[in-house]
């Protein structure tokens, strides 16, 4: 991962995913992949602006369709994907979403030019803590931890560092402030906890 000198030079840092890499409800500065940049460089780590390729309501599929379009050059130094909710959300298979993400996963780590050590995945956080989700939790959050258990699965086995996130996520409820405006979405207060943790494994 990052390196606490600028032996490596600058990092080109990429983010993939869906309305939780882009910050839906959220100011641009208040995304987590624009904090993360921001909290590498007072470490003393040149870090590029994040490219971010990510929509909100993108499943798997729409992603991998996305990079296809994008053509985007293996020329990465930090790459980071979280993607997977819209699956569950919209009714698509757990079965159909693993292979998916291992596809997408793959070509993360072609994007870093093969050095898996630069690629880290995001679990899926839980909107089950929410207003919108809070009627129908038991069910959201068994279904996060289901997909949750099969990005784990294929990160450990392709030898990626995978940060859990998920149960900052499920203080949704008793703490307010980490949910956006919108009911749904991470706030940048909770954004900005999910960074402090992907500190510990994205600094050496």
């Amino acid at each position: 991962m990052a390196q606490q000198s600028n032996s490596v030079g600058k990092l080109k840092f990429l983010a993939l995913g869906d309305s939780y890499t882009i910050g839906e409800s959220v100011a641009v500065e208040e995304r987590w992949p624009v904090q993360l940049a921001k909290a590498l460089r007072k470490r003393g780590i040149d870090c590029s602006d994040p490219t971010i390729i990510a929509t909100t309501g993108w499943r798997t599929d729409d992603l991998k369709n996305a990079l296809e379009k994008a053509k985007l050059k293996p020329e990465y130094t930090l790459v980071a994907l979280l993607i997977g909710v819209n699956n569950f959300y919209q009714g698509k298979s757990a079965e159909s979403y693993a292979p998916e993400f291992e596809e997408l996963l793959l070509a993360a780590i072609a994007l870093a030019c093969g050095d898996k050590s630069r690629v880290f995945v995001v679990s899926i956080p839980d909107y089950g803590y929410t207003p919108f989700g809070k009627d129908k939790q038991k069910t959201i959050s068994a279904g996060i931890d289901r997909y949750n258990a099969i990005n784990k699965s294929i990160t450990q086995k392709l030898g990626v560092k995978y940060i859990y996130i998920t149960d900052i996520s499920r203080k949704g409820l008793t703490d307010p402030n980490l949910v956006a405006s919108d009911g749904l979405h991470p706030s940048g207060k909770m954004y900005s906890e999910w960074v402090d943790r992907m500190l510990l494994d994205v600094v050496r």
